[in-house]
């Protein structure tokens, strides 16, 4: 039976093969991008070990404080810190606001952008 289909004449329709869902890009820990894989196996969820040791750390304690598995806890010194980010951000984007009002050059504005894009960037790392 095997060799009938090794040796069966192959369509276009058999030749397609099912896509699966896009992995997902990012560490699941720290955020970071995840290096392209293969098509083989499970696909990745951490960029590495320690990420993958901590993300176990945080779901095991979230079972034993009864915390559904979707809360985000920080300490008061991590949310004073993404405070503080967060208020650069806004502060970055009101400083753009302000020189396009102000008839600013391309040049400087682009300069502007950049330093919001950076400080978004720094923001999307929160651990």
């Amino acid at each position: 039976m095997r060799d009938l289909a090794e040796h069966a004449p192959l369509t276009g329709d058999e030749l397609v093969v099912p896509r699966r869902p896009s992995a997902p890009k990012h560490c699941g820990w720290c955020g970071r991008r995840l290096p392209e894989g293969g098509n083989v196996g499970r696909r990745r969820r951490y960029c590495g070990q320690s990420c993958r040791q901590r993300a176990y750390e945080r779901r095991t304690a979230l079972q034993r404080s009864g915390l559904p598995e979707d809360a985000v806890v920080l300490s008061d010194t991590e949310i004073a810190a993404l405070q503080d980010r967060l208020f650069q951000l806004r502060c970055a984007a009101e400083d753009i606001v302000t020189a396009a009002e102000d008839g600013a050059a391309a040049g400087e504005l682009r300069k502007l952008a950049e330093e919001i894009a950076h400080a978004a960037k720094d923001l999307e790392q929160l651990r």
